[in-house]
């Protein structure tokens, strides 16, 4: 309990406790010899009376200590939060797309000639572009805003972000059939690649979610 929850309690007690004590005293009063009169500067109820002085004190400390700190930006910090913003909207239907593209050459026979190549390889990059203007954007604020609160989630989806264009640019690196020499090797080629891509959205699209639904 804080001090100012005890200090109410206190005052209750005490409201409660003296008109019962003035009562006690005028039966001893009436019953008894009179008590001789209090000495001048004395007061027959010092801890009743204290009671206001001590809430008094400890209401402002308590109200400082509450009070946020306001933290504010550069234009240049809120330029960036909404290029990151409006850029991430279109982080879950790249992925999406890449998915089903991806999936449908994996499963092709004839993937090699196929026309949907071109299509993938431009929404990968397409992708590994979003995510270089939103790892910029977002580590820049990040760094801006660390005194801010809630910067331990901005922290763990920093880092799944970064991790999963990481994975997107080894992904592509990796995509078979740009050498002769990957053409011999080509199924287990492109299963390395798809299990690193598959990877990388998962991750992506989980850092995604959690600062969704983080509350930020």
């Amino acid at each position: 309990m804080s001090r100012i929850g005890v200090l109410k309690a206190v005052v209750c007690a005490a409201i409660i406790v003296c008109p019962r004590m003035a009562v006690a005293q005028d039966v001893a009063t009436e019953d008894s010899v009179a008590a001789p009169a209090p000495e001048a500067g004395h007061s027959l109820t010092p801890i009743a009376d204290s009671i206001p002085a001590a809430v008094a004190e400890l209401t402002p400390e308590a109200q400082d200590t509450a009070r946020p700190v306001a933290i504010q930006y550069s234009d240049g910090h809120y330029t960036r939060a909404k290029i990151h913003k409006y850029a991430s909207f279109a982080t879950l239907p790249l992925f999406i797309t890449e998915y089903a593209l991806g999936q449908s050459l994996y499963n092709d026979p004839q993937s090699l000639s196929s026309s949907k190549r071109g299509v993938h390889g431009a929404v990968g990059a397409g992708l590994i572009g979003l995510f270089a203007v939103n790892s910029v954007t977002g580590v820049w604020n990040l760094v801006d805003s660390r005194e801010a609160p809630g910067h331990t989630k901005r922290m763990v989806h920093g880092i799944m972000m970064l991790v999963a264009e990481g994975g997107l640019i080894a992904s592509a690196v990796s995509a078979p059939g740009h050498s002769r020499g990957q053409l011999v090797n080509f199924d287990a080629n492109k299963a390395t690649h798809r299990n690193i891509a598959v990877f990388s959205i998962g991750v992506g699209t989980a850092g995604y979610l959690f600062m969704l639904f983080a509350g930020h």
